[in-house]
């Protein structure tokens, strides 16, 4: 019997040649005896040169996190920061299993050192060891903190902007939906990078990249079960973990959602803009042809990468302005 071909976008060819690359540290298929290994290759490396280089400050602060157990937050701030700035409340990638608050940073930095932003970047803990709501409610914790002590961090409350990529993404717009069914901090934005939404893996794209590109069907599926264990897929997963199970999408901050057309999250990040149109709300959507994963991490040099960073950092600077 002959088995049906596969049908999916192309890789763009400049990020195809950098696919090798990427994954000798970051395999296609991720299973639950690969996660210690992830833990090692995904960390951050030291960020004391690059910090210094490009004029950043660094503040180390301990913020209670969920249960109030204590979680380690760090704040960037911009050269010659004079008077309280904006900021954004940033949640790392890793499948919210690995990583730490300054993985993928690099991609951020333009946030402080060009615009002018304070960047709060928080080490939530990691599932497996720390289920759901551990994550999610640790990054709650981490805006409210920040939020009360805005006097002390010279911090503008009302230009305050949750983002992540990814794991991170998901944890991001998980805030934006606590914050506003809470009454918590008033959030003028929301960054979401190809962000991981969906625990259900039911859409089209999720079944299309299978041991192919960067964070693939089996991936997505161990990182939403060392969160959620047996309750993966069930009716009993809150919108808060899952935002794409979100009932009601009104009143959230206009939101910038940006994923590959090559990539197992596009359905989900696509029909995630979808519902927020569709409630009223302002999304602003790229799905950028021919990208795999968070290749804007991996590929920086490449065209689309480049592309993909240029508008990012657009949408966020007329965001963060008076």
């Amino acid at each position: 019997m002959t088995v049906a071909p596969v049908l999916r976008p192309e890789f763009d060819a400049e990020l195809r040649a950098g696919l090798a690359v990427v994954g000798g540290m970051f395999p296609p298929t991720i299973t639950d005896d690969l996660i210690d290994f992830m833990r090692v290759s995904y960390a951050s490396p030291p960020m004391d040169d690059v910090l210094r280089d490009r004029g950043i400050a660094r503040e180390e602060h301990v913020a209670p996190g969920h249960l109030g157990d204590p979680i380690e937050v760090s704040v960037l701030r911009p050269p010659g920061q004079d008077g309280p700035r904006p900021a954004v409340v940033y949640a790392h990638s890793g499948g919210l299993m690995f990583g730490d608050r300054f993985s993928g940073i690099d991609l951020v930095l333009d946030w402080v050192d060009r615009m002018g932003a304070i960047l709060v970047t928080v080490e939530y803990r990691l599932a497996p060891e720390f289920p759901d709501p551990y994550p999610r409610e640790d990054m709650y914790a981490a805006l409210e903190w920040t939020a009360a002590h805005a006097d002390a961090l010279d911090i503008r409350t009302d230009r305050l902007v949750v983002a992540g990529a990814s794991a991170g993404g998901g944890l991001a717009a998980g805030m934006a939906l606590a914050a506003r069914d809470r009454g918590g901090p008033p959030l003028v934005g929301q960054v979401l990078d190809y962000p991981m939404l969906d625990d259900r893996g039911i859409t089209t794209s999720m079944h299309q990249f299978d041991g192919v590109g960067v964070w693939d069907r089996v991936s997505n599926q161990t990182g939403w079960r060392a969160l959620l264990g047996d309750a993966c897929g069930s009716e009993s997963v809150s919108p808060y973990a899952a935002p794409s199970r979100a009932e009601n999408l009104h009143g959230l901050p206009p939101a910038f959602i940006d994923v590959g057309a090559a990539e197992v999250f596009r359905d989900e990040a696509i029909a995630y803009a979808d519902a927020l149109w569709k409630a009223g709300g302002d999304a602003e959507l790229h799905v950028w042809s021919g990208a795999f994963h968070a290749c804007d991490i991996f590929a920086p040099h490449t065209a689309v990468g480049q592309s993909m960073i240029k508008t990012r950092n657009t949408w966020l600077e007329t965001i963060l302005a008076d």
